[in-house]
């Protein structure tokens, strides 16, 4: 029974670490890109649903298990693939079936536990802003660095001043030739004729 409780154990790790990848996009989403305040009771009902579909896969997994088992009893010939079972795959099928099963329970009994769900949000919530944390220390660690807190300043000097040179003095004058003809154009239909 040992290792049918740590592969299920592992299983519902890994769902959970789904489950929580999902709500928190939902969060990001919510928040940032459409503006609104976060309140975890929105997010119950998004952190139910997708326990309930990891459930959903992982018992279509025991089907898919069980199927394969069948088929493979009594076969004694030699595989032609990965997945061509035969009957010295059977116990690895029932055991993989009781497994995707026992994953799939706990997952059902966690999605219909208010408790397990508000851990789920305020997780997926952690996780959002530890994004949203980094995703801002980066760019003002980027924009806001000096050339003596950069450790490649020195070695990238010469790039920046060739691109300085190549693209950004280029499109600058670019920029002001159009500028001048565009002046010009509009001083010209500006005159009395």
């Amino acid at each position: 029974m040992g290792r049918n409780a740590d592969a299920i154990g592992e299983g519902v790790a890994i769902a959970l670490a789904a489950a929580r990848l999902q709500v928190k996009n939902r969060i990001l989403v919510s928040t940032i890109a459409a503006g609104s305040n976060f309140d975890p009771d929105l997010f119950t009902p998004a952190a139910r649903e997708a326990l309930e579909r990891l459930a959903d896969e992982a018992e279509q997994s025991a089907e898919a298990a069980m199927a394969a088992r069948k088929r493979a009893w009594g076969r004694h010939s030699q595989p032609h693939g990965t997945h061509d079972y035969r009957d010295r795959d059977v116990r690895n099928l029932r055991r993989r079936a009781k497994q995707s099963e026992g994953v799939a329970k706990q997952l059902r009994e966690k999605a219909a536990d208010a408790r397990e769900l508000r851990a789920l949000v305020a997780a997926a919530r952690d996780a959002a802003w530890h994004d949203v944390e980094l995703n801002l220390d980066r760019r003002l660690t980027i924009e806001a660095m000096r050339p003596d807190e950069d450790p490649d300043y020195e070695r990238m000097r010469d790039a920046r001043m060739q691109a300085l040179r190549l693209v950004d003095l280029q499109r600058l004058a670019a920029d002001t030739r159009a500028r001048r003809k565009a002046a010009k154009a509009a001083a010209k239909s500006a005159e009395p004729a």
